[in-house]
């Protein structure tokens, strides 16, 4: 994220600021998609339109086109308990085009890697009958993935004793709880799931002696192995671990991945006196030492397209939030300077936030249509899971909800956050961030000095600038893979 202390927009052309300052929200959240006003200054039309010509193309891909002839089966309610409809229509596919892979190959097992709660392996096992192992690094998921295939197995096992079709064998996803950090360690993963009877004499879990031997078909010698690495959201470096994986492993014959949270992946490491890239960076840009660092990459995976749907609205509350956000990190680098050095964690609250203003738009339209614009007060804060708390400093704009804040949806007519009640929320937004860092709010903490401070630029220019600052290292990062 933008280090607000820095000043960084004193580096921006005088003229473009003063232009831009002035435009409305709805201008600038079509910035990143390389859309100018005729009244701009001719150096930032060209500026926008070049670095935009450069930017890889992102649009989405239709799937039969893509994929002609995939066959994709709509989850029952049984194996798609718990996803929500996004969720539900990845795995969806995402299966169907593991399934379609893994016959190809003729594949003895399909490895789940970075698995979560296994909602990928329990289709890929019960829906298409492969032998499923679930791998990730949280204990807790793998506790979780067993009871919920326990629950798909009964179900599974009275279906077929209603159809009176004959017993048949179930494939039930295996689970192992490792951490994978490196290419070595998914191969011997792979590895693993090959021994059979040893298994149990390693990390995977293995409940009885009938189970054993549903692994035991892997151990044929006279059997050239084939196995299939699937991954959906595998997490940073875990992406290209797979793809490493892929490429030195022999008995990886395919590997069906979307990664995710690519601002997490490395951009060098030494390891046994060699280097070691996770980020994929051009020959020439690597040649000559560029380091993005993870601010940046943080902003090379904002999608345009998201900026682009919000309504003036949204935009205005996501502009405040950043506007927080940034005032935070002052306090943090006035008070706290060795908390900024390590890169603290507060959390990924934003994506509950905009669940929560989503659900509410949708009551919005079924029971506030027509209604006068009102304002409402002391929301409850927004209490994150356990798998949305591993963000970094750079996304300290997704704190939870403050009291008082008003959703996007019940904006439209009304008054953004008075002035007289931005200072109470900062205040609200600081001691969020300070106990989620584990540190006691102290009195002697000039918040009200601190925002007197930032407030300005919260409520004109700094909105623009983050903004604009943003969308320049954006497309600034695109080119630099182009090279």
């Amino acid at each position: 994220m933008i280090e607000f202390q820095d000043r960084l927009w004193e580096n921006v052309d005088a003229e473009w600021i003063e232009c831009l300052r002035r435009e409305s929200v709805q201008n600038l959240l079509l910035i990143p998609s390389g859309a100018v006003q005729d009244q701009w200054p001719t150096s930032l039309k060209e500026f926008i339109l070049k670095i935009r010509s450069m930017v890889f193309c992102q649009e989405q891909a239709d799937i039969n086109m893509a994929l002609p002839g995939l066959q994709t089966i709509s989850l029952n309610t049984v194996l798609a308990q718990g996803m929500n409809v996004k969720k539900k229509h990845e795995v969806e596919i995402l299966s169907a085009v593991t399934n379609t892979v893994a016959n190809s190959i003729r594949a003895d097992a399909i490895l789940d890697v970075g698995a979560g709660q296994g909602y990928l392996a329990q289709v890929l096992a019960f829906q298409y009958q492969h032998p499923v192992i679930a791998i990730d690094a949280c204990s807790h998921h793998g506790r979780v993935t067993d009871a919920r295939a326990e629950r798909i197995k009964k179900y599974y096992t009275s279906q077929m004793i209603k159809s009176e079709s004959g017993m048949r064998s179930l494939n039930v996803p295996k689970t192992i709880t490792c951490r994978v950090l490196s290419i070595d360690t998914l191969k011997t993963l792979v590895e693993t799931s090959l021994i059979g009877d040893d298994v149990e004499q390693s990390m995977l879990k293995v409940e009885n002696q009938e189970d054993q031997g549903k692994l035991h078909w892997l151990s044929d010698a006279n059997k050239k192995p084939s196995i299939v690495l699937a991954g959906l959201h595998a997490c940073g470096d875990l992406s290209v671990t797979m793809l490493k994986t892929f490429v030195e492993c022999k008995d990886v014959k395919a590997v069906v991945s979307l990664g995710c949270c690519y601002n997490l992946l490395s951009e060098e490491m030494i390891k046994d006196g060699e280097s070691q890239f996770g980020f994929p960076m051009s020959h020439a840009v690597r040649s000559i030492g560029l380091s993005l660092g993870k601010s940046a990459r943080d902003l090379a995976c904002q999608s345009a397209e998201r900026w682009r749907s919000l309504d003036m609205h949204a935009g205005i509350h996501n502009f405040e939030l950043h506007a927080f956000r940034a005032a935070f990190q002052m306090v943090l680098s006035k008070y706290y300077p060795e908390i900024v050095m390590s890169t603290p964690s507060i959390g990924r609250k934003g994506k509950a936030l905009r669940r929560r203003h989503q659900r509410r738009s949708a009551e919005s339209q079924l029971h506030l249509k027509g209604s006068t614009c009102h304002m409402r007060h002391n929301f409850p804060s927004v209490v994150p899971s356990e798998s949305e708390t591993d963000g970094i400093l750079g996304s300290m704009s997704e704190i939870q909800t403050l009291p008082g804040e008003i959703p996007s949806n019940e904006r439209a007519g009304c008054e953004v956050i008075k002035s007289d009640d931005k200072l109470s929320h900062f205040e609200n937004f600081c001691q969020s961030g300070l106990s989620h860092l584990g540190i006691k709010h102290s009195q002697d903490i000039n918040l009200q000095g601190i925002w007197k401070e930032a407030e300005p630029f919260a409520v004109c220019q700094f909105q623009f600038l983050l903004l604009f600052q943003t969308i320049v290292i954006i497309m600034l990062i695109n080119l630099i893979f182009t090279v």
